[in-house]
C-alpha cells in the first residue's frame, strides 16, 4: 500500500513538471525574439558647444534639436577624441584612441582597415548600414580618382553612400534594422559672407567670447556660422519627420552631436573647450531616460554603445559603453581624454613645409580642470612660417588683435593648466602658479598613466612617426 502511494506521488510531481515545461515552452511560443533597435547617427561638422537653443544660446536657432533634447537625454560635458574631423570621426568608427588608429590620428591621412569599424561589425549580424553627405574623412585611399593605400578602407568605413536619408530608407526591407551615418556639410565652412546678417542674424546679439576680437568682421562671420546652424537644424527636423513616416522612429536609437567645436581661431584643432566640447543628445523611446546629464562622456564611447544596443560586447575597444548611463546606473567618469595631430587645410605648394607637421598635444579634463601637454613646445601650432605671415597682415590692426592671434598661433608652454570652474575660456594659464602646484602633478602623473595604458608613441619625445603617414590633399 506504501509502496502505490510513493508511486502515486511520483507520477503526480513528473506530470506537474512536464506540466509545467509545457506551459513555459508556449508561453514563449508565439513571442518574437527581442527586437533589435535601429541606429541613427546624426554628425554635424564643426558644431561647438553651447551654441544650441536648449543650452541657453540666445543666437542659435536648433527648434529640432531642441525638442528631442526635451524627449531625450541632454548632455552637457560631451566631448570629442580629437578637435579635427578625421582622427574624431575614426574614435567614432573605431571605438579607439585616434593615437591607437596609426595614420588615422591625423588629417587627410587614411584609417587602416586592420581596426575594424562598428558599421561593418553591425552588417555582419544582418544590419543595413549607409551615410549620406560626409562620412569619415577627409582622408585618401577611398574616394574615385585618389591613389589608394594598399592597407586602407576601399570605401568609405561609414557605409555605402546614398543621396539622402529618405532614399535609404526608401530602399530598405521592411524587416531588416538599420544603422545610418549622417554626416551633415554644415555648420563647416566656407560660409558666404554676410549670410548670417542677410538671413536676419544681428551682431550686437552676439556673445562674443573673449579669445576673438571684437570687430564687425568677427561678428558677422559668427552670424554665417550660427545661420549654417539652422541650416543643419533644418535636415535634422528633416531626417526626423522621414523616420517618423516609416513607422520607425519608436524602436530608433538617435544620436546628435558633433565632431569638434566651432570653426575660429582657438577653437578647432585646440584641446580648449572651445575645440572639444561639443552639443550632444541621446533619444530611444522607453530605452533613454529623459533629462539632462553632466558626465563626462567621449564620442568614442558611441562604437562600443550602438554594438552593445544591438546585442553585441566586443572586448577589444577602448572604450565602454554609454548605455549603463542612459539609465542612470553608472556614475560618471571622473575625466576625459584628448589629443590631436597632424591637422592642416590643403593649400597645395603655398603651405608651409613647417605647417604640415604635426603639433602634438594630449590633454585629461576633469569637472575641474583642464591639463595640456605640448609634446613640442619648440613648434608653432600651424606652422612659423604661418604665425610671421600673419603678423604681418595684421600690422594695420589693433593690438588686442595681435595679441589674440599669438594666443592662437604663436608658441606655447609644454604645459597648460586652466580651471575650468574659473576660467570656462581657458585663457589663464596656471601651470607655474605654486598655488596649484598639486593639482598639476596630479593631473601630469594621470596622463602619463592614460598614455601607458593606451600603448601612446607620444610617450617617447623622439617619436615622430606621425609626421611620416601619408598625406592626400586635395589638388
Amino acid at each position: 500500500m506504501l509502496f502505490l502511494f510513493h508511486r502515486t506521488i511520483t507520477y503526480l510531481l513528473l506530470g506537474t513538471c512536464l506540466l509545467a515545461g509545457w506551459l513555459l515552452l508556449t508561453s514563449h511560443a508565439g513571442k518574437a525574439p527581442p527586437q533589435r533597435p535601429d541606429i541613427l547617427f546624426f554628425f554635424a561638422d564643426d558644431w561647438g558647444f553651447p551654441h544650441a537653443g536648449i543650452y541657453g544660446d540666445r543666437v542659435a536657432k536648433t527648434p529640432h534639436f531642441d525638442r528631442l533634447a526635451q524627449q531625450g537625454l541632454l548632455f552637457t560635458q560631451a566631448f570629442c577624441a580629437s578637435p579635427s574631423c578625421t582622427p574624431s570621426r575614426a574614435a567614432v568608427l573605431t571605438g579607439r584612441y585616434p593615437h591607437q588608429l596609426e595614420a588615422g590620428a591625423n588629417l587627410w591621412s587614411y584609417l587602416p582597415k586592420k581596426f575594424s569599424v562598428y558599421p561593418d561589425r553591425l552588417q555582419a549580424t544582418g544590419y543595413r548600414t549607409g551615410y549620406c553627405e560626409k562620412g569619415w574623412g577627409p582622408g585618401g585611399g577611398w574616394l574615385p580618382g585618389w591613389k589608394s593605400h594598399p592597407d586602407g578602407y576601399a570605401s568609405n568605413p561609414a557605409g555605402e553612400r546614398y543621396k539622402s536619408f529618405t532614399d535609404f530608407l526608401q530602399q530598405l526591407p521592411a524587416d531588416q534594422p538599420f544603422c545610418f551615418w549622417y554626416g551633415t556639410g554644415e555648420p563647416h565652412r566656407p560660409f558666404t559672407p554676410g549670410e548670417g546678417i542677410q538671413a536676419g542674424y544681428r551682431p550686437e546679439a552676439v556673445d562674443l567670447p573673449p579669445y576673438l576680437p571684437d570687430t564687425p568682421a568677427t561678428r558677422s562671420d559668427l552670424l554665417d556660422y550660427y545661420h549654417r546652424i539652422e541650416l543643419m537644424d533644418k535636415k535634422l527636423g528633416e531626417a526626423l519627420d522621414a523616420l517618423a513616416k516609416s513607422g520607425r522612429l519608436d524602436n530608433t536609437l538617435i544620436v546628435v552631436t558633433s565632431d569638434n567645436g566651432h570653426p575660429f581661431d582657438r577653437a578647432k584643432t585646440n584641446l580648449y573647450d572651445a575645440g572639444t566640447r561639443v552639443p550632444m543628445l541621446v533619444y530611444w523611446k522607453g530605452k533613454v531616460n529623459a533629462g539632462r546629464t553632466d558626465a563626462l562622456v567621449n564620442l568614442g564611447q558611441l562604437a562600443p554603445t550602438f554594438l552593445e544596443a544591438a546585442g553585441l560586447q566586443p572586448q577589444d575597444l577602448s572604450f565602454t559603453s554609454l548605455m549603463p548611463l542612459f539609465k542612470g546606473n553608472t556614475p560618471a567618469p571622473k575625466a576625459v581624454y584628448l589629443e590631436r595631430e597632424v591637422h592642416y587645410i590643403p593649400m597645395g605648394d603655398s603651405l608651409p613645409p613647417d605647417g604640415r607637421l604635426s603639433y602634438p598635444m594630449r590633454a585629461v579634463r576633469t569637472n575641474d580642470f583642464l591639463y595640456i601637454r605640448n609634446c613640442r613646445p619648440d613648434r608653432y601650432f600651424a606652422g612659423e612660417v604661418f604665425y610671421r605671415t600673419g603678423m604681418q597682415e595684421r600690422q594695420p590692426a589693433s593690438a588686442q588683435e595681435k595679441q589674440l592671434f599669438t594666443l592662437a598661433y604663436g608658441q606655447r608652454p609644454a604645459e597648460e593648466l586652466y580651471d575650468v570652474r574659473k576660467d570656462p575660456h581657458q585663457l589663464n594659464n596656471l601651470a607655474g602658479n605654486k598655488a596649484y602646484a598639486r593639482q598639476l602633478t596630479q593631473l601630469r602623473q594621470q596622463l602619463n598613466t592614460w598614455m601607458k595604458q593606451t600603448g601612446d608613441p607620444r610617450l617617447v619625445p623622439t617619436d615622430n612617426r606621425f609626421d611620416e603617414y601619408p598625406t592626400y590633399r586635395l589638388k
